[in-house]
């Protein structure tokens, strides 16, 4: 073989006794912290996400290492290609609402602007249909409902549990919940219940995706790292694997883009934690630690772990020392 390669017999012999390079050791390790965040995304997480995710553990990274790295162990996340299935059932003699967001889906807090829409699950059982609604600030899913046909009742089910959990109140301009032209959402039920709640209904055209492009866009996250890699003997199983993809996955843990590769839930709690700083300042709390100067309870770490520190300190958001890997 040496003959063959054109190598030496002692060169060979010193490659194959030599010790791993400091470099080819650092992979390793860096694999393996790749591989326990693609694991926990259950396989969907591609390089962005799975660097944003490492970030978020104090490991700095490249783009093209993770790439590469992620390539070599034939780690793929997987794609939001979407083959579109028309659910909307439009009722030509409803009413229907004028279009209030104009593919404009942008918001500057919480319950200013919610978008809702349908799909199907399909199950050996027959198909299972799911409502949501989604505040566009966070892109949290802060209304759902499962049923098993596509009637008014499922998306006010959905409305009703958005209203309880968000509570935006009933008065002011209202939240403005956009949807298509379904028939459920121009429904009579519908239209009466946003009236009691102070609901502004807005509705996009008939067969234009891009009307709803947030409520599909969440659609087609749903169908290719769930729906699409999955199959459900009964309507239990689908109803409890969609329940627990959203609260236990989509809410609290998987990263978004457009959030600066935050969950839709830290990206609220750190939006409220900012504006309960800023508003204690503007009232004039005091800052630092409140304990007697004679026996201090503040730890070692600074007056923020002190439990008689001002809501300021306590309320700080966490430094995390990054360790730079290099690239």
């Amino acid at each position: 073989m040496c003959k063959t390669l054109r190598v030496s017999t002692s060169g060979y012999y010193a490659w194959s006794d030599r010790v791993p390079s400091a470099r080819a050791a650092a992979n390793v390790t860096l694999v393996g912290q790749i591989r326990e965040v693609f694991d926990a995304s259950d396989q969907t997480y591609g390089m962005p996400r799975v660097r944003a995710a490492l970030a978020e553990e104090g490991v700095a990274v490249s783009r093209k290492r993770v790439a590469r790295l992620m390539r070599n162990s034939a780690m793929r996340g997987v794609s939001r290609r979407r083959g579109y299935v028309r659910t909307t059932q439009s009722d030509a003699a409803a009413a229907k609402a004028p279009d209030l967001v104009k593919r404009a889906f942008t918001a500057t807090g919480i319950n200013q602007l919610w978008v809702a829409d349908m799909t199907y699950i399909p199950t050996w059982a027959g198909f299972l249909y799911l409502a949501v609604v989604i505040d566009v600030y966070s892109r949290k899913v802060v209304g759902w409902a499962f049923g098993q046909r596509m009637v008014a009742e499922l998306v006010v089910s959905a409305l009703n549990m958005a209203l309880f959990t968000r509570k935006p109140g009933t008065t002011g301009p209202g939240v403005i919940h956009h949807s298509d032209q379904g028939s459920q959402y121009t429904s009579v039920a519908f239209g009466k219940r946003c009236e009691e709640m102070n609901v502004r209904t807005s509705m996009g055209t008939v067969g234009d995706a891009y009307d709803n492009a947030m409520a599909e866009s969440f659609f087609a996250s749903l169908e290719c790292e769930l729906i699409d890699r999955r199959v459900w003997k009964t309507l239990t199983e689908a109803r409890m694997a969609v329940f627990t993809w959203i609260e236990s996955w989509y809410n609290p843990r998987r990263l978004h883009s457009s959030l600066g590769y935050q969950s839709p839930n830290n990206f609220e709690r750190k939006i409220q934690q900012t504006k309960s700083i800023l508003e204690a300042r503007e009232h004039g709390l005091p800052t630092g630690c409140f304990a007697p100067v004679d026996s201090p309870l503040c730890a070692l770490d600074g007056a923020a772990s002190c439990p008689q520190a001002s809501p300021v300190d306590n309320s700080a958001p966490e430094v995390r020392e990054v360790r730079k890997v290099e690239t």
